[in-house]
């Protein structure tokens, strides 16, 4: 029987997609009555949900079924290729542009394999344009946290085409699960105290109460997706970015700034030089990303081109990552360790607009976790 062991930071979701079978199917295998509740350490039967591997010399490739959250970073190295490959031999201008259900033809050949690890260590990469340190977690079996502490990552949003990485442990063939590693060894993550990464359904509604079970559900898996990257994973952590999100966005109904944006136009210090940046570039996200500066520096740290296509930044599998890129790139874990929660919010906000309505997610939240 082979079986896996939950991460931190792992969702059902993300396994199903990662095993090439769907949410309920994993779900019902294992006997999970509810999808959104899984933990660390837990251990998942995954016979007969193997990750599909690239097709070889074939010359005609396989082809891949889009699903939702998948992105092509992710499908390029699930099935051993690359996003350029996967560009060509689909006519694909903007790699950040895929949807659920599109029909992808992988190319048989497929990209060079990645260099195999040494005896008794881990393997290495080369990191490639679209790679995401999730996505290269996820290929190798390992994760973010892990990969950040073999090579000395401080920020997960930010590695570099042609950069070299240690892949720590056993050096698990990509698509394929690994034993997780140690906790607080040598060649494991140190996760911050107090839990791990995620959010249930229900507890982000009890946190946001007039978000419907719809929404949350089809937030969800990118929401943790976030928070995993960013390291928010205590409960302090949870319960000030949550709150923060949930004022900012009107408990995640409003993933666009309602006003046209005009009122932006010519702020240069939202970096709006150009004619028509106010509306170009408005609130959009959760944390409502504003100014063509940030639109920049967000897409410069994910690899997508926001300033070019600031439209993507209100899509929820980049929204969310929007506000775990800005809630660390801005130092945010360290203040919500210290339960500074007035400092998270002028950090956020520029100053204390909504302090009253800010509190009372915060208290909310605090009541859930």
């Amino acid at each position: 029987m082979t079986t896996y062991s939950v991460r931190s930071g792992d969702t059902l979701g993300a396994l199903a997609r990662r095993f090439n079978t769907t949410t309920d199917k994993l779900a019902k295998a294992n006997g999970i009555s509810n999808p959104n509740k899984i933990f660390v350490g837990q251990k998942l039967v995954v016979d007969g949900f193997d990750a599909p591997r690239a097709t070889g010399g074939s010359s005609k490739g396989s082809s891949y079924t889009v699903k939702s959250g998948d992105t092509l970073s992710g499908i390029a190295g699930r099935h051993g290729t690359t996003v350029g490959a996967l560009q060509k031999a689909n006519n694909i201008s903007n790699p950040n542009l895929i949807y659920a259900g599109q029909k992808l033809t992988i190319p048989g050949s497929g990209a060079a394999a990645p260099s195999k690890p040494a005896s008794g260590g881990g393997g290495s990469y080369t990191v490639k344009s679209g790679d995401t340190l999730s996505g290269i977690a996820g290929r190798y079996g390992t994760s973010v946290s892990a990969l950040q502490q073999a090579n000395g990552i401080s920020n997960p949003n930010k590695i570099y085409v042609g950069q070299k990485l240690t892949i720590p442990g056993g050096g698990a063939s990509p698509g394929k699960p690994s034993n997780p590693p140690p906790v607080g060894g040598v060649n494991g993550p140190k996760p911050a105290p107090g839990g791990s990464a995620g959010v249930t359904v229900a507890q982000l509604r009890g946190v946001m109460p007039n978000l419907s079970e719809a929404k949350a559900k089809q937030y969800l898996p990118y929401l943790n997706q976030a928070m995993a990257e960013a390291n928010i994973t205590t409960p302090q952590r949870k319960e000030m970015f949550l709150a923060q999100l949930a004022h900012e966005s009107g408990e995640l109904r409003y993933m666009e700034e309602i006003a046209s944006g005009a009122a932006y136009e010519g702020r240069k210090d939202l970096g709006n030089t150009q004619p028509g940046d106010g509306v170009r570039y408005k609130g959009r996200g959760p944390i409502q990303l504003t100014g063509r500066a940030n639109y920049r520096a967000a897409g410069k740290a994910l690899g997508i081109d926001l300033e070019g296509h600031p439209e993507r930044a209100k899509d929820p599998d980049v929204a969310f990552r929007i506000a775990g890129w800005y809630w660390q790139s801005r130092n945010l874990n360290s203040y919500a360790d210290q339960g500074n929660f007035r400092e998270v919010t002028r950090r956020i906000n520029g100053g204390y607009n909504g302090m009253a309505s800010r509190e009372a997610y915060y208290r909310r939240a605090q009541n859930v976790f």
